[in-house]
């Protein structure tokens, strides 16, 4: 048979030849569409895990340790190792996503090799990268990421349950590469300097008054710089001291005792033992109350523990501590054990709002009087923390000459090296002290003037 002559059986073998081959491909298209939408449900689906996991809540991380049900043990197993399940979960999650990137590509080309023209010479790999690019990332950020975070997030408990099999198999089988990347990650951490920007209180203070205006009221200022105040004072800079604490003698009777509480009108009281550096305990005055018509009573059983700490406590964090103990009183001790002053939570919260005053204070007891806008007369008990901020200047003027000293008159006693007298005049920085009363043990008034 010659070129020009026609062969009905080449044609068959021809038509065989290309359903083969269609045949093959729809094959190869439809097994691998099918693997693509695993691998995305898969992603997807193990995304929504590492949010179910990482959002359930303490309750429920309890409730899952005491349940019956296998599956909320094994959840709260895998939580038991924080770090292990994240490093697992992200490895997976890459491992669908790398796999199915890959294997959407090799399609795009394969797909774009049979549909090329040769002839034309047409080049399809742009196409590819725009494809790839669009519907590829669209595909993983929308079905594989956001969709299935989003439904976790609010059935965390049911995705949790759903998938934990599965993440506490493969929590095993990628033990070694988790731990490569914990270990990896601890190095990193440890060893790359971290970039902080810090201010200083003094800076932040400055800021505040920058940017105050006309909207801003003065006790809106003030309870800012409050805030930004509030983790430098120290327990001794606001308590008060230990010859103005109020406390009564565990001798004392029951009669006495109820007097001097009407007295003092004060909700809490310290009981002391022969002298105030050895404080027993507390009396609170509700307490009393089912007693209050007794004319005899044994009230030592009412005392309660009180809560000793150091001077140099930062009001912050006991604050924090009197909220955990739920307590509203300590007493502050030095470093010999004696009692050097009370603090109370009324105290820390007055450093932050400013002075509080419930119905029942008759009279407002201030220790300084103004005179005008330069001269002041303070009484020398006043800590130096309260002159500091009723003059309105910041308390690190007296750092170098104060000592150890907390209040103004012990200011005055560290310039003056001794008790002065009354009538005597000091001076530091812009500040010109005359004291106006003062007796063998302390310095009583003072009157202050600002130069300007």
């Amino acid at each position: 048979m010659d070129g020009s002559s026609f062969d009905p059986g080449d044609t068959g073998l021809l038509v065989l030849i290309l359903l083969n081959t269609f045949s093959a491909d729809l094959l190869f298209y439809g097994f691998s569409s099918f693997v693509l939408v695993s691998l995305l449900l898969g992603s997807g689906i193990i995304s929504g895990a590492e949010v179910a996991f990482f959002s359930l809540t303490p309750v429920e991380r309890i409730k899952c340790k005491t349940s019956s049900n296998v599956r909320e043990v094994k959840i709260f197993k895998v939580l038991e190792n924080p770090k292990q399940l994240l490093a697992t979960i992200l490895i997976i999650n890459n491992l669908f996503n790398v796999a199915f990137i890959t294997l959407s590509t090799y399609m795009t080309w394969k797909f774009a090799a049979i549909g090329t023209d040769a002839t034309l010479n047409k080049d399809p790999s742009g196409y590819i990268v725009v494809f790839l690019t669009v519907v590829v990332s669209f595909a993983i950020v929308f079905f594989g990421e956001v969709t299935p975070k989003i439904y976790a997030n609010k059935r965390g408990i049911e995705v949790a349950k759903l998938t934990v099999n599965f993440v506490s198999a493969a929590f095993y089988v990628f033990k070694p590469f988790a731990y490569l990347l914990i270990s990896m990650g601890d190095f990193i951490d440890k060893r790359v300097q971290k970039i902080s920007y810090t201010l200083s209180v003094e800076e932040m203070n400055k800021a505040i008054d920058m940017t105050a205006n006309q909207h801003s009221t003065e006790g809106e200022t003030d309870i800012l710089k409050g805030i930004v105040n509030f983790g430098t004072i120290s327990v001794k800079q606001i308590m008060t001291v230990r010859p103005d604490i109020t406390a009564v003698d565990i001798d004392i009777s029951y009669r006495d005792l109820i007097a001097q509480i009407n007295h003092f009108g004060y909700s809490r009281v310290p009981v002391y033992n022969d002298t105030i550096d050895k404080i027993e305990g507390v009396l609170h005055i509700k307490d009393f109350l089912p007693y209050i018509h007794y004319h005899e009573f044994d009230w030592h059983s009412l005392i309660r523990d009180l809560y000793f700490i150091p001077e140099n406590k930062k009001i912050d964090i006991l604050l924090k501590d009197f909220q955990e103990m739920r307590v509203h009183m300590a007493v502050v001790v030095d470093e010999y054990g004696g009692t050097s002053g009370l603090i109370t939570l009324e105290d820390i919260i007055e450093e932050i709002v400013g002075e509080i005053n419930d119905e029942f204070d008759d009279e407002i007891v201030l220790n300084f009087e103004k005179l005008n806008e330069q001269e002041f007369v303070f009484e020398g008990k006043i800590s130096l923390n309260d002159f500091c901020k009723i003059i309105e200047t910041d308390p690190d003027i007296f750092n170098e000459v104060k000592g150890e000293s907390e209040s103004l008159g012990g200011l005055l006693l560290e310039l003056n090296a001794g008790l002065p007298k009354s009538g005597d005049l000091l001076a530091h920085d812009k500040f010109a002290f005359e004291i106006i009363s003062a007796d063998k043990r302390r310095i009583k008034k003072i009157k202050v003037k600002i130069n300007s």
